[in-house]
C-alpha cells in the first residue's frame, strides 16, 4: 500500500457521495471542501423527488449548520458561488434503479466524469421496519455498486457499514469479509432474494386487511425484521441488513476496488471543524442527557466493561486516507475497523466518573429554575438485578395504581396506561440496547493500524487526517468535549 500526499489526490477528483445530509457525510464533504478547495466536483445525492427539493434540504441540513462555520468565514459572502461551482445536488433515492436520477444527461455526466463513489446512505435504527430496512441497506448498497460499475473512470467505491455486524459474540472481531449465504449462527439456507419475498409477502398479507392500520403495518414490519435477524443469529434488524448489504458488494464487485468502513458507536468531534460538534443523540448521549436532566437514576451495564467509541472526524479522515491509499488497486477489497477498544480502551466506569464530574460543575436548570443534583448514579450490572428494579420502581406502583382504579371506578386509569406504556418502552429500548449494554467484543483494528502507519511514513498531512484514538485523553474528551457539545446542541 502506497500512500501520495492525500491533498494533492483530491485535486480535481470528483466523488459522488450518497447520504450527503447524512452525520458523516456532512462532517466529510465539509473536510474535502476546506482542506482542498481545488477538488473539481462534489455529487451529493440528496433523497427527494426533485433537484430543487434536494437544494433546498442540503442547505438547510448542511451549510445552515455551524458545522460549516470555518467555510463561511473562509469564503465570506463568496461561499454561494464557492459550493455551486464544486457542488452539484443531484435529488434521488438508492433504493432505486440508477438512485432514481431521471436527468438522463446529468447520470451519463456522472457515468463519465465521477472517480469515487462513497456510500454513506443507511437506516440506522434498530428495529427500523424490515422492508425500510432491506431496501436501504442491503438493495440500497447493490444498486450504489451498480451505478458505480457505470462509471468509466471508477477508482474506488467506499461502502460505510458498522463494526457490529458481527453480532454479539465476544472476542476480537476481526477486519474479515462476510460472504453470500452467511450466518452468525451456522443456520443455514440465508437468501437475500428470499428475504425481499418474505418482505413482499407479509406486506401484501397485512395490506390485504382492510382493518389494519400504517402504524399496525408498521409495528408487523418491525417485528418481521428483529425475527429474521435473530433466526440467522444478528441481534437486531439494522446490523443484519447492513451485513448483507456488505455480502451483496463483495459478491458482485468485479474488479471493483472496494474499501468496506466499518466504524464503532460513532460520537461528536474530537478536533474539527471544531471540538465537539454533534447531531442527533447516540447511545451513550441518550444516557447522559437522562442522567443531567434527573431523569435517570440508574445504568445498566458493566463498570468494567469495554465500550467502544470513535469521535466522527476520526472517521473522516480514515474514510479520505482510504480512499488515497486504495484507489486504482484493482480487485482489492479491504475493510477497516475505525474505533477504539483495542488501541485506546474506554471503561463504562469512565463515562460515568466525567458524566457526574460535568454535571455537578455545569448542572442543568430543572422545571422549577433551580440546578438539577446529579448523584452518583447507580449501575445495574445484569439483567437480574434490572428485572428487581422495574419490580420495585415500576410494575408495584402500577399493581397499586390498577388496585385503586378498581376501587375509586376509573379514576387511575390513565395514570395506571401511562406507566404500563413507560414499562413497554423501557424494556423495549433494553432489549435492544441488551447487546452493546454488556458486550464483550473487541474490534481488531490491525488493518487500520496499518493505515495509520503508512500516513505516519508518508509526510506531515498525520496531524490534518489523523485517526489514532491513541491521541485520546478519554476523561478530557467527555468531560470537555463531548458532553459540553452534546448539552449546547441538543437539550435545546
Amino acid at each position: 500500500m502506497e500512500l501520495g500526499n492525500i491533498v494533492d489526490f483530491l485535486e480535481n477528483k470528483v466523488m459522488l457521495i450518497t447520504g450527503a445530509t447524512g452525520f458523516l457525510a456532512k462532517i466529510f464533504v465539509e473536510k474535502i471542501l476546506r482542506v482542498q478547495p481545488n477538488v473539481k466536483k462534489l455529487y451529493l445525492l440528496i433523497r427527494a423527488p426533485d433537484g430543487k427539493s434536494a437544494l433546498q434540504r442540503f442547505n438547510t441540513e448542511a451549510v445552515a449548520k455551524d458545522l460549516f462555520k470555518l467555510l463561511k468565514e473562509k469564503h465570506g459572502t463568496n461561499l454561494h458561488n464557492f459550493l455551486s461551482q464544486k457542488v452539484t445536488i443531484v435529488g434521488g433515492d438508492i433504493t432505486c434503479d440508477d438512485l432514481g436520477v431521471h436527468d438522463s444527461s446529468l447520470k451519463a455526466e456522472m457515468w463519465r466524469d465521477v472517480d469515487v463513489v462513497v456510500n454513506a446512505a443507511a437506516t440506522t435504527n434498530f428495529d427500523e421496519s424490515y422492508d425500510v430496512a432491506l431496501n436501504l441497506n442491503t438493495f440500497g448498497a447493490k444498486n450504489v455498486l451498480n451505478f458505480a460499475q457505470k462509471c468509466v473512470n471508477i477508482k474506488l467505491l467506499l461502502h460505510i457499514s458498522t463494526a457490529y455486524v458481527s453480532g454479539e459474540k465476544p472476542g476480537l472481531m476481526l477486519e474479515t469479509p462476510y460472504y453470500l449465504g452467511e450466518s452468525l449462527n451456522g443456520t443455514r439456507g440465508l437468501d437475500i432474494d428470499e428475504e425481499r419475498k418474505i418482505v413482499e409477502d407479509k406486506l401484501k398479507e397485512l395490506k390485504s386487511d382492510h382493518n389494519a392500520s400504517h402504524k399496525s403495518i408498521k409495528i408487523a414490519m418491525k417485528d418481521l425484521g428483529m425475527q429474521r435477524a435473530h433466526h440467522y443469529g444478528w441481534p437486531n434488524t439494522y446490523v443484519f441488513t447492513k451485513a448483507l448489504g456488505e455480502m451483496i458488494i463483495g459478491h458482485l464487485k468485479g474488479d471493483m476496488p472496494v474499501v468496506i468502513l466499518r466504524p464503532t458507536i460513532v460520537t461528536s468531534t474530537f478536533k474539527e471543524p471544531f471540538p465537539g460538534w454533534v447531531e442527533g443523540i447516540r447511545t451513550i448521549d441518550s444516557l447522559a442527557l437522562g442522567y443531567g436532566k434527573g431523569r435517570l437514576t440508574c445504568f445498566l451495564g458493566n463498570p468494567e466493561g469495554i465500550y467502544d467509541v470513535v469521535p466522527a472526524d476520526m472517521v473522516v479522515n480514515a474514510m479520505i486516507v482510504a480512499i488515497a491509499a486504495h484507489a486504482n488497486q484493482t480487485c482489492s477489497e479491504t475493510i477497516y475497523h475505525v474505533g477504539s477498544s483495542v488501541s485506546n480502551p474506554l471503561k463504562f466506569s469512565t463515562i460515568q466518573r466525567c458524566g457526574y464530574r460535568y454535571f455537578t460543575n455545569y448542572p442543568c436548570i430543572g422545571k422549577n429554575g433551580k440546578p438539577v443534583i446529579v448523584g452518583e448514579v447507580r449501575v445495574l450490572n445484569s439483567m437480574s438485578s434490572f428485572r428487581r428494579y422495574i419490580a420495585l420502581r415500576y410494575l408495584l406502583p402500577m399493581q397499586v395504581l390498577r388496585f385503586m382504579n378498581f376501587i375509586l371506578c376509573r379514576a387511575f386509569e390513565d395514570r395506571y396506561k401511562n406507566l404500563k406504556h413507560k414499562i413497554n418502552f423501557v424494556l423495549r429500548l433494553v432489549d435492544l440496547y441488551k447487546p452493546y449494554l454488556f458486550t464483550k467484543s473487541f474490534y481488531d483494528d490491525m488493518n487500520t493500524e496499518k493505515l495509520r502507519r503508512v500516513i505516519r511514513e508518508s509526510g506531515d498531512e498525520e496531524n490534518l487526517f489523523y485517526f489514532d484514538p491513541r491521541i485520546i485523553d478519554w476523561d478530557n474528551y467527555f468531560e470537555h468535549i463531548h458532553l459540553p457539545g452534546v448539552r449546547q446542541r441538543e437539550f435545546k
